[in-house]
């Protein structure tokens, strides 16, 4: 029997990736995503490419996947799609000590952080011009 299958959270010309446990802030990865965000998605591909931020290539090989996802699973035509959103959260934090002077420790956190990528497919010109004649 089982449970009922869930309904899917996006519209018909969306797709999603998602990378957990990147090792780094959710500040510093917030950076890199909202470089791309609104943007072209073959055009934010080679923006993340070549960016110097190190967790620029986590955020790449991420959009490539939601590229993917929309070319393979849902059928959407990939020279249309743009970054819709993208958005970054907290994921857990590592604790560990750092020794520090007269037997104390210091307590050191590591951050590691969420990135979710939705892609969407843009409504073709012709169509919207028809829509607004009408």
């Amino acid at each position: 029997m089982g449970k009922p299958k869930r309904e899917r959270s996006l519209a018909d010309n969306e797709a999603m990736a998602v990378a957990t446990l990147l090792r780094t802030s959710p500040r510093k990865l917030d950076l890199v995503a909202a470089l791309i965000r609104g943007m072209d998605a073959g055009r934010a591909v080679t923006t993340l490419e070549f960016s110097r931020k190190r967790i620029a290539q986590a955020v790449r090989k991420t959009l490539e996947s939601a590229i993917a996802n929309a070319e393979n699973n849902h059928n959407l035509d990939v020279d249309r799609l743009y970054v819709a959103e993208a958005s970054v959260g907290k994921h857990m934090v590592m604790k560990r000590l750092h020794a520090r002077a007269r037997g104390r420790a210091g307590r050191i956190e590591k951050h590691l952080s969420r990135l979710r990528i939705v892609v969407r497919e843009r409504a073709d010109e012709v169509e919207t011009a028809e829509k607004e004649a009408a």
